[in-house]
C-alpha cells in the first residue's frame, strides 16, 4: 500500500536528518532539498534504505531560476482591452537577461540559480520522491554525478548538461546529446535568445552544412485579443437579429 506523501517526507527526514536543507509535500507527492556536498550520500541511502528503497530513477530535469517569481504581465496600468498587456520587451525568454543578449543584468552569484530536480521511485512500496539540489556557483554551476547509483542517470546527466550547462561532476561522458557538436551556448538557459544566435542551411557550392548569423528578428508577443469589428459583420445576420 502506499504510503502518504507526509508520511514518505517524515521517513526521508529521519532517514537524512541535517542533510535535508528543506521539505515539503507538493501536488501530492514529498520533496526534498539537499545540498550539493551531500547528494550523493543522501541518493545512495536513499536507494539501499530497505524502509524506503528508492530503486527507481525516473528523471533528472536541469532548471534555471534566474528571474523566478518575475511576471512581465504583472502591471496596475494595463487595460483590459488593448494591447498595453506585457509591454516589456526586453524580459526573459525574449531578448534574454544579460551581455550581450540583453539589458536585464543578472546579479552576483546566489548559489540558487541552475538546479538538478531528481525523481525518484520505490516500486517496492509505491511513492515517490523529488530531490532538489542547487549548484552552488551560478557561473560554473558543478553537481556530482549520480551514474555510479543509476546507470539511466547518463544519459540524463547529459540532457541537463547540454540544455543548461549544469556540470556532473565524476560523469563517464559528459558531452552534448540534443545539440549539435559544434552548438555555442545552452538553449535552455533564461539568458539564451530566443531566436537563438545562428541558423544553418545546406550551401550547394561548398556541399556541406554551413552556420551563419541569425536572420530572423526578435518580436514580441502579446495576446490575441477579440473585438467586435464591423468590417467582418455579416450583414444577413444582423438583418436577421433585428427583425
Amino acid at each position: 500500500m502506499a504510503r502518504s506523501a507526509d508520511k514518505v517526507l517524515e521517513q526521508v527526514t529521519d532517514l537524512l536528518g541535517d542533510w535535508v536543507a528543506q521539505g515539503r509535500c507538493e501536488y501530492g507527492e514529498a520533496e526534498i532539498e539537499v545540498a550539493p556536498g551531500n547528494l550523493y550520500a543522501a541518493m545512495e541511502r536513499l536507494r539501499d534504505s530497505e524502509a524506503l528503497a528508492f530503486e527507481q530513477l525516473l528523471d533528472i530535469a536541469g532548471v534555471d531560476y534566474a528571474a523566478y517569481g518575475q511576471d512581465e504581465w504583472i502591471t496596475e496600468e494595463a487595460t483590459n482591452t488593448g494591447f498595453s498587456r506585457g509591454v516589456d520587451g526586453f524580459s526573459t525568454g525574449r531578448l534574454g537577461l544579460t551581455g550581450i543578449y540583453g539589458v536585464q543584468p543578472i546579479d552576483s552569484s546566489t548559489g540558487r540559480r541552475f538546479a538538478a530536480v531528481y525523481h525518484l521511485l520505490s516500486v517496492r512500496h509505491n511513492q515517490r520522491l523529488r530531490v532538489r539540489c542547487y549548484a552552488a556557483d551560478d557561473d560554473l554551476p558543478v553537481i556530482d554525478s549520480i551514474v555510479p547509483l543509476w546507470s539511466s542517470a547518463n544519459w540524463q546527466e547529459r540532457e541537463a548538461f547540454d540544455l543548461f550547462g549544469i556540470l556532473f561532476d565524476g560523469h563517464p561522458d559528459l558531452r552534448r546529446i540534443l545539440t549539435d557538436y559544434g552548438f555555442v551556448g545552452h538553449p535552455f538557459r533564461k539568458d539564451f535568445p530566443l531566436i537563438g544566435n545562428v541558423e544553418v542551411r545546406y550551401d550547394e557550392s561548398r556541399g556541406r552544412v554551413v552556420y551563419e548569423p541569425v536572420s530572423i528578428e526578435p518580436r514580441v508577443l502579446v495576446p490575441r485579443v477579440i473585438r467586435d469589428d464591423n468590417r467582418y459583420a455579416d450583414p444577413a445576420a444582423e438583418e436577421a437579429r433585428d427583425a
